[in-house]
């Protein structure tokens, strides 16, 4: 058998580190080749002169329709509704803190009738 080059640990890790980026280097020069001669890209159509639309009056937004509250009652019961079971609908309140809401979606999760 013949002796290595070198024992030092710093330079083997020079030395590797240099292949790996070299390789890394090469593949990044291949993608970006592939990329240039891709037939499947689409066609460029050439860019046209913008065409001047006529000023109009800024239209009136749409009023947003009333929510009914009862809607999200009535929402969640036909949930419960529809999961089978006798469970029962106690309470229906909303969760004002970030905090205080992912917690209670947990707890939620955890506690689901069977």
């Amino acid at each position: 058998m013949h002796q290595p080059a070198t024992t030092n640990p710093l330079i083997i890790m020079c030395i590797n580190m240099t292949i790996v980026f070299a390789v890394l280097i090469g593949l990044s020069f291949m993608i970006k080749f592939i990329h240039m001669i891709d037939p499947t890209k689409p066609k460029e159509k050439p860019a046209e002169a913008p065409k001047a639309a006529p000023a109009a009056a800024p239209a009136a937004a749409p009023a947003a329709p009333a929510v009914d509250p009862n809607l999200n009652i009535a929402v969640i019961a036909a949930a419960v509704a529809a999961y089978g079971g006798d469970a029962k609908i106690v309470a229906i309140r909303p969760i004002e803190s970030a905090g205080w809401k992912s917690v209670g979606r947990a707890n939620g999760v955890q506690n689901t009738v069977f």
